[in-house]
């Protein structure tokens, strides 16, 4: 069954301190069109994510996000105490030196100074990144049920206009006969207004409407396009049959252009035309199909 390209899926994953949280989108792309936005703790992880993703979603424009959240709001600080001194004795001999009353706050200017005061890096050991990627594969599993349940939605709305196709097809027998007696008569009246009657072979008559018989007959478009429309129907039960489809609808649309062509008959032609309609709905759809 098909399935679409569009989708959204999510999973979290809490390692020690960190909650973890991975969103994987997709949207329709003819390649595969990776971004990741990973914090800097995960850097390391780049190319692992990349070849799973490439493996598991095959096909359309895709980004991962991994964000993380400490479940204790503060973080760690570390109070650098050799530089907070030194800065702490270099104050206290500039006051010295300028006769300046020593502030009792000397140590809170200290602590303003940089690099006294450090915030922690939020790590991750390496033994945690399997868990990491673990949280990735089952938010790729997540989107791809969504895309199978979006798939199911698409497959119905193709078929839908595919059998519309068919049934426009049945319609166009019924007008198919009363063209080469139209012929006849165009080319009938053609000579009499041109008193060409007694210079007219009825043979080469019979043998021009012959030649126009052979050039309208649409037998070989409709046996080809129903052939195409059956095929596409049963290509929608393939899995990412999406560049399929869209070579399928191709097909389709060069024996609709021909039957529209050797039509010669305005009800065929807008029978024609109503199919074409259907066709433009089935390569739009087939767009966002995997």
């Amino acid at each position: 069954m098909i399935q679409s390209m569009t989708g959204f899926g999510k999973s979290e994953v809490i390692i020690d301190e960190l909650q973890i949280n991975v969103e994987v989108k997709s949207l329709n792309s003819k390649f595969l069109d990776l971004s990741l936005k990973l914090p800097s703790a995960f850097k390391n992880l780049d190319l692992s994510i990349r070849s799973f993703v490439k493996e598991y979603l095959k096909r359309g424009k895709i980004e991962v996000m991994i964000h993380y959240e400490k479940k204790e709001a503060s973080k760690k600080i570390i109070i650098n105490k050799d530089q907070l001194i030194n800065y702490y004795n270099q104050l206290s001999e500039v006051s010295n030196e300028l006769k300046l009353k020593i502030d009792s706050d000397l140590i809170g200017y200290a602590l303003k100074l940089p690099e006294v005061i450090q915030h922690q890096k939020d790590t991750i050991e390496e033994d945690s990144n399997g868990e990491i990627l673990n949280a990735v594969k089952e938010a790729c599993k997540d989107l791809n049920s969504f895309r199978k349940k979006e798939g199911n939605a698409l497959n119905k709305e193709l078929v839908k206009y595919v059998n519309s196709i068919l049934e426009s097809l049945k319609e166009i027998n019924q007008y198919e006969k009363e063209r080469l007696p139209k012929v006849r008569d165009k080319l009938k009246k053609a000579i009499d207004e041109l008193n060409l009657k007694s210079q007219v072979d009825e043979k080469r008559l019979e043998q021009e409407l012959i030649f126009y018989s052979e050039k309208l007959d649409l037998t070989e478009e409709k046996v080809r396009l129903k052939e195409h429309c059956n095929h596409f129907i049963d290509s929608t039960k393939e899995l990412n049959s999406g560049k399929k489809l869209g070579f399928i609808s191709q097909e389709m649309g060069r024996e609709i252009n021909t039957l529209g062509s050797k039509a010669n008959n305005i009800s065929i032609q807008k029978i024609v035309v109503g199919m074409k309609d259907e066709l433009e709905k089935i390569k739009e759809q087939v767009l966002n199909v995997l």
